[in-house]
């Protein structure tokens, strides 16, 4: 099995299970806020803010980082257990940097970061995460479908091999049953599928907002990444309890586009939080061109994304859209999910409606 799976099994033996866990603590959020009808009501965000926005709304990157910011600082001060939805990806880590900078600026306590840990990473991003984390001073809590993990590792199963569903727990009986109403026995261990991504992530992500009673959550999502994600706004209500527990997504770099994210990075988070690097930003040319002797272990930028990845997804179905480092590629003219096995464009809005990021 992969690196992954084994450290989730060590963690495991000293934790109780999920399940427990989610009994333990599926009281907290009605004894803190009452029925979760009434979540919403101590909070005083505007939903509708950035609505029939696009990125051209935001035409400098001094703009975007302006909002990027101020939507931060209203998250922080608005809510009473946030957290930050990291997957070590650009977007996300660009979220991050922007939750580190505001609280440490203004004196907020950082927040703790959501891993979702799918059993699918590369390892180097795992290293990736662990290391920046510790770096930046976040807490990262690792998100995961342990009953799948715990069958997977079991039954010594490899990527695309069967899970019985009827193995499974009753929770997670019931989201494939019940939730996406799939009828076959089984279903392919694969994150880039409607059951494997909604269990392997979703679940996994649902479970852990729960079980930490995180009520509002940094998410690195743009208007322009997807055509289901066109319409969001700054801060967008996930309040109906039938589906997850109720909580909003906080999101911070909705107005950011690709090339924009890889300009803050290279003028501002990277020259800001690195030692040695060009105080004026420098843009690396290829993937052993880093200034000043610094490596790839010095900058915030996962290693995958010098190696021509534009999208992380999962070690088994990405592959890198070119052979030049992500931000010197046709990022105008070429869709960012090139190397993606399968475009879950068509499963987003269903995905999505049940939690999906």
């Amino acid at each position: 099995m992969s690196r992954q799976n084994e450290r989730s099994a060590d963690e495991r033996t000293a934790e109780p299970s999920g399940d427990a866990r989610r009994e333990q603590h599926g009281n907290t959020r009605r004894e803190r806020h009452g029925d979760a009808s009434d979540f919403p009501e101590y909070l005083d965000v505007d939903y509708a803010a950035g609505e029939g926005e696009t990125p051209a709304d935001y035409p400098s990157l001094e703009d975007k980082i302006e909002k990027a910011i101020e939507v931060t600082k209203q998250g922080l001060e608005a809510y009473e257990n946030p957290a930050v939805m990291w997957t070590g990806g650009k977007d996300s880590t660009l979220t991050l940097y922007f939750v580190k900078e505001v609280a440490e600026e203004y004196g907020y306590e950082k927040p703790p970061a959501v891993f979702i840990d799918h059993y699918q990473h590369f390892d180097d991003l795992l290293d990736f995460v662990e290391r920046w984390g510790d770096e930046w001073e976040f807490d990262v809590v690792y998100a995961r479908n342990e009953d799948v993990g715990d069958y997977v590792d079991a039954n010594d199963l490899e990527p695309g091999d069967d899970i019985d569903i009827s193995d499974l727990s009753e929770h997670n009986q019931h989201h494939v049953r019940e939730i996406l109403e799939y009828e076959e026995d089984t279903f392919p261990f694969l994150l880039d599928t409607y059951v494997g991504n909604h269990l392997l992530k979703t679940v996994a992500l649902n479970d852990a907002l729960e079980e930490y009673d995180i009520d509002g959550i940094f998410s690195g999502i743009r208007w322009d990444e997807q055509e289901a994600r066109a319409d969001e706004t700054f801060f967008s209500p996930r309040h109906d309890p039938d589906i997850y527990p109720p909580h909003d997504r906080i999101q911070t770099i909705l107005q950011f586009d690709e090339a924009a994210v890889w300009d803050a990075f290279w003028h501002y988070v990277v020259p800001d939080t690195v030692e040695g690097f060009p105080e004026e930003g420098y843009v690396p040319q290829s993937y052993d061109d880093l200034p000043n002797g610094l490596t790839h272990e010095d900058i915030p930028v996962s290693p995958k994304y010098f190696k021509g990845f534009r999208s992380l997804g999962s070690e088994v179905s990405t592959d890198k859209a070119d052979d030049e480092p992500a931000w010197l590629q046709d990022l105008d003219n070429t869709t960012e999910r090139a190397g993606r096995a399968q475009d879950k464009e068509d499963l987003m809005e269903r995905l999505r409606d049940l939690g999906y990021m």
